[in-house]
């Protein structure tokens, strides 16, 4: 449910939107890609015509014509800086894909620790696949991360024993319980603060009572 509020004429209005949410045909993709995308801003990859376009070009870099995106993320919610105002600048976009098929020979480079190495000392991947993307997607090919998710067992469901009501049945309450001696709870309960006040009663009679004498 959405609500909108004027700030003018205080007026509110509601509207309900109801989302339903399918499984994927074919179940979810096992390999997944995460793309950096450092020269748009996630709502321009958002509309379906720019999305077919990253497709286009993630499907020949993976070899692949399964290619479907999973997830768009700014980078500013995963701890990106806001870009300074100047014409060009871009926030950034994380943008994961999926696929049915293994990761091609290009993306399993640019992700090896050879690779890796080389980002570190501020030089390009090992990848031969730069020029798919260019110039409408500048890929962060340091950051690229791949994944291989496989189907998790569901949990097994719980197991009913014979305390749990039967549907259409009726509650049948135990009748049977097992005596339980209470005189011994009783008897502390009541006796020992009677004894304690029977004490200070005595210590108090005895002091107003036989010693004022001289006093």
């Amino acid at each position: 449910q959405v609500l909108a509020h004027n700030r003018h004429t205080y007026g509110t209005v509601a509207q309900r939107l109801v989302v339903t949410v399918i499984p994927a045909p074919g179940g979810e993709p096992p390999y997944r890609g995460e793309f950096l995308v450092g020269n748009r801003n996630v709502e321009e990859l958002l509309p379906a015509a720019a999305r077919e376009m990253f497709l286009e070009a993630t499907a020949s870099v993976w070899e692949r014509d399964d290619i479907r995106v999973t997830n768009v993320t700014s980078a500013l919610d995963r701890g990106g800086r806001v870009p300074l105002p100047i014409e060009g600048r871009k926030e950034g976009v994380y943008v994961t894909v999926g696929s049915h098929g293994a990761f091609s020979p290009c993306l399993v480079s640019a992700t090896s620790p050879q690779s890796q190495l080389r980002c570190h000392q501020g030089q390009q991947p090992l990848a031969s696949c730069y020029d798919t993307f260019a110039p409408r997607f500048a890929i962060r090919w340091c950051n690229l991360t791949l994944l291989q998710v496989w189907p998790s067992t569901p949990a097994p469901g719980p197991l009913w024993g014979p305390g749990v009501l039967e549907e259409g049945g009726d509650f049948q309450p135990p009748t049977e319980v097992p005596p339980q001696d209470l005189l011994p709870g009783y008897l502390v309960t009541l006796l020992v603060p009677l004894a304690v006040a029977a004490l200070l009663c005595l210590l108090l009679g005895h002091l107003m009572c036989c010693r004022r004498e001289g006093m």
